[in-house]
């Protein structure tokens, strides 16, 4: 009885001092450091990989096919086990940040090889093996130092902060502030560069080299500033929102991962929607049809005029809107909005089609971003917001919290998916004729390679991706039931952190029973 009272008064204060007063944990040095690391996530010039790949080391297409194939395969394998090891860390500095240090230098060191590989490789044949084993490997190695800094960051920013609506702060500001502070500048300095390259400001002899020098010396720039920027920040965050005491079994980890609702939901939404199996890059219509790689920067102009106002807008859009609405709205607002572009697009057929016209393409992806912009701040910050309560959820209905085994599982089901679609999506390339040596060579792709890359940026991926809609439709952790989750968990770390800072045995006794009691009342 003593218990539940003692229960009663930490809702009473929780609730007071959460939803009253709001009190923030996060200082100003941190959510800077959370600005600056979101900043980190997007500078780079990662939506080049692709054609970096292809057209600058020229890995030829079928090896690539194999090696992603590979590499996808040890990426489910790798999940698999590296999220029960980071569920099971616990150290003094907490439970993710060790990874987030520790792997920070290896990992940068191993993208800027990556970026590096065509100076290793100068002379090498498309098919050559020693570049295929190389690619492969340092492949291999990414990923599973990626999997582990990629789980520890999820958790990381999933336990910045106890408050809700602290978190939901922090996510917006991140997302707004980056914009400003240049997290797209490199992409759009490659865009200018390559369009100046290709309009051979060069000469024509010296382009293959003025595109390998570009893609190396920028690669190799973006992954330091971005591998410093997250150090720093992993160096000043704290985690706080305390983990259980006993770790949890891997048992208990698939446990919690099975009766989670929320984030089966979110997993079959994002798998059906990795099916996007005939999907391609715009930059590469935008480069290899229209031969205006800066285009990207400036139909993005008006749109960033709406930008700012999409988050302002995301408090709106939460009082008219139920989170599942939200979330397909965000989600999919860029996909349809693409349908009449291509239909524009067609006019004149395939061979002489608008989609090979610079001025009405522009107009029309200029049209197309702007209104998708409106709902920009609903697609970065709802579903980021939606995982972080999957989560919460995960504590609530459990007693303890698997962040790592619950991004293994999340992720693993969309790579599955992923390495079915990638494997497509490469050979798809050499089906519809691509020519990997016209880019440095300063030739053209065909009429009939034009359009399926202007298809595949376009209207394809819409009709691979809509079934990710439907398990959305079954998300109902919101209003009444939101509320008293939240109402719960404050109660229960209020009542943790009080008991164990007593510091004695009987406390962390009590604690345990505690974190049982809950787990055992909820296997139903």
């Amino acid at each position: 009885m003593a218990k539940k009272q003692k229960t009663d008064e930490s809702v009473q204060y929780t609730e007071d001092f959460y939803a009253k007063q709001n009190r923030r944990y996060v200082g100003t040095k941190e959510t800077v450091g959370y600005v600056i690391f979101d900043m980190a996530q997007s500078f780079n010039i990662n939506t080049y990989s692709e054609r970096f790949i292809t057209t600058i080391f020229k890995l030829d297409l079928e090896l690539q096919t194999i090696a992603n194939f590979i590499n996808g395969i040890w990426d489910v394998v790798n999940d698999t086990f590296s999220g029960a090891i980071v569920d099971k860390t616990r150290t003094r500095w907490g439970k993710f940040k060790p990874y987030l240090i520790v792997l920070g230098i290896p990992g940068t060191i191993a993208t800027c090889l990556y970026w590096l590989m065509p100076a290793l490789f100068p002379t090498a044949a498309n098919d050559s093996m020693a570049k295929f084993f190389f690619y492969l490997v340092l492949a291999i190695l990414r990923e599973t130092g990626g999997t582990f800094r990629g789980f520890a960051q999820t958790g990381m920013l999933a336990t910045i902060t106890p408050n809700p609506l602290e978190r939901t702060r922090l996510i917006t500001q991140a997302q707004f502030f980056s914009g400003f502070l240049g997290e797209k500048l490199p992409q759009q300095l490659m865009d200018i560069v390559l369009d100046l390259i290709g309009n051979q400001v060069v000469a024509k002899g010296g382009i293959e080299k003025a595109y390998r020098a570009v893609f190396m010396g920028m690669g190799v720039f973006t992954s330091l500033v971005s591998g410093i920027a997250a150090l720093w920040f992993a160096s000043i965050t704290k985690e706080r929102v305390m983990q259980s005491i006993e770790t949890p079994s891997i048992k208990q980890g698939i446990k919690s991962i099975i009766n989670n609702k929320p984030i089966l939901l979110l997993t079959l939404s994002d798998t059906l929607s990795s099916f996007s199996l005939l999907s391609g890059s715009k930059k590469d219509y935008f480069i290899d049809v229209l031969n205006f790689a800066t285009l990207g920067t400036v139909v993005g102009i008006p749109g960033a005029i709406v930008h700012p106002f999409s988050y302002a807008l995301v408090p709106w859009f939460r009082k008219k809107m139920s989170t599942r609405a939200l979330a397909i709205l965000g989600k999919y607002s860029i996909d349809i909005t693409y349908i009449p572009v291509f239909l524009f697009g067609c006019i004149g057929g395939k061979k002489n089609g608008l989609y090979k016209k610079v001025l009405p393409m522009g107009i029309a992806f200029a049209l197309q971003e702007t209104f998708y912009m409106f709902f920009y701040g609903l697609r970065c910050v709802i579903p980021n917001e939606m995982y972080n309560e999957a989560m919460d959820y995960c504590e609530w209905k459990n007693g303890y919290r698997t962040e790592a085994m619950t991004s293994a599982a999340k992720g693993l089901a969309q790579k599955l998916a992923g390495v079915l679609s990638g494997a497509v999506k490469t050979m798809f390339k050499k089906w519809i004729g691509y020519d990997i040596n016209a880019y440095t060579s300063g030739s053209a792709q065909s009429d009939s390679t034009k359009f399926w890359l202007f298809a595949m940026c376009t209207v394809l991926p819409l009709i691979t991706t809509t079934l990710g809609i439907i398990p959305l439709l079954f998300y109902d952790l919101s209003g009444k039931k939101r509320d008293k989750m939240y109402e719960e968990l404050l109660a229960r770390r209020a009542l943790m952190t009080s008991e164990v800072t007593e510091g004695d045995a009987e406390a962390l006794d009590r604690v345990k029973a505690t974190q049982k009691a809950v787990s055992d009342e909820n296997k139903d």
